[in-house]
């Protein structure tokens, strides 16, 4: 009897390992990053090297395109301007168990991008936050730091606080949440509607602090405080009009009918002590507050019913599609279907039909 060669043994588990690995996507939008692209493929290639990266150029008015195709990336144009547009386009185009995704500015710790998938396989995550923690003064600006406290803040009072950096650009996601994600926003704010997007559905998630750096030379940031800034506080009044009409409404009925109630008291006390409301104009408009108020409370109620729906609707669709792949190690063999037990009548029946 031959004796089996431990190594070819090791070969085989290792490449039915391989087999059953998840497929893993790095997506990298992009706009006039031809001093920065190349380094940030390399250094995804060197961390992941059997995922497949994807740089999809919006539009630059630079090589940014050529120089991550020499890179060795897969390069997708997308004419329509902004990093959501971009984002909604990856997501819709590229099928993957596990996408991570990033900047092409090289700011970002590309070597850190194999342990947050293993978080996100370990323990069955659907999205894993890379908080940044700065490396340098000139990572990260003033003004910057401030909006993202300001908008992190915002956004754990309206929707819950499970992370410390909502504006992060460097996540890993699973499937199931790529697959569930709607993506609506055009611009920056697209990283505010990820993250409420995990709070609404109360998806299993994690933050891991990863380094932050500065641009390479000849790199320019593209977000602008102000214009920007702007735009993500306009994305989180819209989602919590959208997601919690009730508080919105309910806040907005609340100071009309406070309002109302305060112009009222002068009109009561004359109208004791003399019998009569000599402003009547005051009386009408304390009249349309409160009615005003009632209505916006009416609102709220009837919104809120209409989004618990939606969000049940967007629930079942995420519970359709597949769960993150456990983490498989090359020492562990494939699991097998479990024996069935024959049976007798079925062995009755294939020895007559062999006679």
């Amino acid at each position: 009897m031959t004796q089996e060669n431990p190594v070819h043994r090791q070969q085989a588990a290792l490449a039915a390992t391989l087999a059953d690995a998840p497929s893993v996507a790095v997506l990298l939008p992009c706009y006039n990053e031809e001093a920065a692209i190349d380094q940030t493929v390399r250094d995804f290639q060197a961390a992941l090297p059997n995922a497949r990266i994807y740089v999809y150029d919006n539009a630059s008015s630079d090589r940014t395109a050529a120089v991550a195709r020499e890179a060795g990336a897969h390069v997708v144009s997308e004419t329509l301007r902004g990093k959501g547009n971009v984002v909604r386009r990856m997501f819709a185009d590229i099928e993957a168990d596990i996408y991570v995704l990033s900047d092409g500015d090289d700011t970002y710790d590309a070597s850190a991008a194999e342990d947050l998938i293993e978080l996100l396989c370990r323990e069955q995550l659907d999205m894993v936050n890379a908080a940044r923690i700065n490396t340098s003064d000139a990572a990260y600006r003033a003004g910057h730091k401030f909006g993202n406290r300001l908008f992190t803040g915002l956004v754990s009072n309206l929707f819950g606080k499970r992370f410390d950096d909502i504006l992060s650009g460097y996540r890993v996601f699973s499937r199931r949440f790529v697959k569930s994600f709607p993506a609506l926003a055009q611009g920056f704010e697209i990283e505010t509607e990820l993250t409420v997007h995990a709070l609404e559905l109360r998806m299993p998630v994690a933050e891991v602090p990863t380094a932050y750096k500065e641009r390479p030379e000849g790199s320019e940031s593209k977000l602008n405080t102000f214009r920007d800034g702007f735009r993500i506080l306009k994305t989180i009044v819209r989602l919590a009009k959208e997601e919690r009409p009730l508080a919105f409404f309910s806040s907005g009925a609340m100071i009309l009918a406070l309002t109302s109630v305060g112009l009222s008291l002068p009109l009561f006390v004359t109208y004791f002590e003399t019998g009569l409301v000599p402003r009547l104009p005051t009386a009408v408009l304390v009249c349309a507050l409160m009615l005003l108020a009632s209505l916006g409370f009416a609102c709220g109620l009837i919104l809120d019913s209409v989004s618990l729906s939606r969000r049940e609707t967007k629930r079942l669709h995420y519970l359709t599609l597949p769960a993150p792949p456990l983490p498989i190690s090359p020492r562990t063999p494939r699991r097998s279907q479990p024996h069935r037990a024959e049976n007798p009548a079925h062995k009755d029946v294939i020895h007559r039909a062999a006679i």
